[in-house]
């Protein structure tokens, strides 16, 4: 099972806007990506780094996962980017085109000769079409503890552009890279998360997207705009009526009668001892998403 850290909403914020990485710290978003990358013109690139890391290492983001985005080591900004983020120590560094094993190799390289702290973790975006034919062994990556991967993020904008698939409602086009990569994903305890919603004037397409990727097994989804976080934080929680079923599974189990049953029927329907696992994750990510509302209530 992957890490039950919540990543329901995961917000991209564009680096070189000050604005925005102010704002960002009174979002509901459960992290937020800080992009040096697409979000960012090449010539504010620079101050992009300078504001995204100054705002990492000054704090006031309270539980949001930061994550910074930084440019590909290929391009002109991807060491500096590196370098600086490693510095800044966030919780996890997001490696863009991420499309054979020997990425990460390489970053893991970086890391140890920059001496980065053990914390930050290592991201990648799986958006290219290499990235695809090759996940099961970039997944496979996570068994060398150098690489520090920990999670798959799905760049399906750029997975349309060099595919020429459409981007319908629906996704059917999508469908199989994102269950071949959510498989690669569970093979090797990785978090994945969805690709973005683009239509920021469409709230509930963002909805309906956000409750496929959770019924197709997806932690969470990517965000462009404030306005999809409520609909990806509800649509990646466990309902009251999911719960509840969990519970009664679960204590039906415990029953001294059922001890040594494989299968037993609960409010009609059949549960194997394999459900125990699948109810146990619906009341813990029910229990930590309570604890999350509490705390940011105060």
């Amino acid at each position: 099972m992957s890490d039950l850290r919540l990543r329901r909403s995961v917000l991209y914020m564009p680096g070189s806007n000050q604005r925005a990485l102010e704002k960002a710290k009174t979002l509901p978003a459960d992290a937020l990506i800080l992009d040096l990358e697409d979000a960012v013109a090449n010539e504010a690139k620079d101050e992009a780094r300078e504001q995204v890391c100054n705002a990492v290492k000054g704090g006031g983001y309270g539980h949001r996962e930061l994550i910074i985005r930084v440019n590909a080591p290929q391009t002109p900004w991807g060491e500096a980017d590196l370098r600086a983020a490693i510095q800044a120590k966030p919780d996890a560094i997001l490696m863009p085109k991420v499309s054979s094993p020997a990425v990460l190799e390489s970053i893991a390289d970086h890391l140890e000769a920059l001496d980065a702290r053990e914390s930050i973790a290592i991201w990648a975006m799986i958006e290219t079409p290499a990235a695809i034919l090759n996940i099961a062994e970039i997944a496979k990556a996570r068994r060398d503890r150098r690489t520090r991967l920990t999670c798959f993020v799905l760049g399906t904008n750029d997975l349309a552009k060099d595919t020429w698939a459409q981007l319908v409602r629906g996704r059917v086009p999508m469908l199989p890279w994102m269950m071949f990569a959510l498989a690669a994903a569970r093979a090797e305890g990785l978090t994945i998360l969805d690709g973005v919603w683009n239509d920021i004037a469409d709230p509930e397409g963002c909805r309906e997207e956000c409750r496929q990727a959770r019924d197709l097994g997806f932690d969470g989804k990517t965000l462009i705009h404030p306005n999809q976080i409520e609909p990806a934080n509800t649509s990646f929680a466990p309902t009251e009526e999911e719960v509840r079923r969990a519970r009664l599974v679960i204590e039906a189990f415990d029953l001294p009668e059922n001890a040594k049953r494989a299968a037993i029927k609960v409010e009609g329907r059949m549960y194997e001892r394999q459900h125990i696992g699948m109810a146990a994750r619906a009341v813990i990510w029910s229990e930590t998403i309570a604890a999350r509302d509490a705390e940011a209530r105060g």
